[in-house]
């Protein structure tokens, strides 16, 4: 587990993924991370954290360009009827993060694997994906190689699907 983003950086270098990291100012929408682009090359995430009404919880990580589909979403997930944005405290307790600071690297906390993870096949295919290092005062840059081997080890294989229509 890892509670701030130096005990993620250790995590990383412990299951041999290299990443490289900027400060910023706090972002907390897509937005508002627009003007980051320019220095930080690579895919930029928008990150969904949801549930449904049988406490089955998703995070859904997919370019930040990509209109998701939430209305239908449920029906590709399996999920028991419509999806809600999950509450704060189940994203503590499952992530270690706060709303604007929803990351797939919050996946390190999730020990009871209660959170399925989906990837947006555009996002799958990127060389390289930009995440919050679990605060949105940061921006951490990874190979999607190296996201992968860091989901292996945190035993969350990403189901790829679709999600816009």
């Amino acid at each position: 587990m890892a509670s701030t983003p130096e005990e993620l950086f250790r995590y990383f270098d412990e299951i041999g993924v290299e990443t490289t990291t900027q400060r910023h100012d706090a972002v907390f929408t897509v937005d508002e991370s627009r003007h980051l682009h320019e220095a930080i090359p690579g895919a930029h995430t928008k990150n969904l954290f949801l549930w449904d009404r049988k406490s089955q919880f998703f995070l859904v990580t997919a370019q930040e360009s990509t209109r998701i589909a939430l209305n239908g979403l449920h029906r590709k997930l399996g999920a028991a009827g419509r999806l809600s944005f999950g509450a704060e405290e189940k994203m503590r307790e499952f992530l270690g993060v706060t709303p604007g600071s929803v990351t797939p690297f919050g996946l390190v906390n999730d020990v009871g694997h209660a959170v399925q993870f989906i990837l947006d096949p555009a996002l799958a295919d990127a060389d390289i994906m930009n995440c919050h290092p679990l605060t949105n005062t940061m921006t951490t840059s990874i190979k999607m190689a190296d996201f992968r081997r860091f989901l292996a080890a945190t035993g969350h294989p990403p189901l790829v699907l679709p999600l816009s229509d």
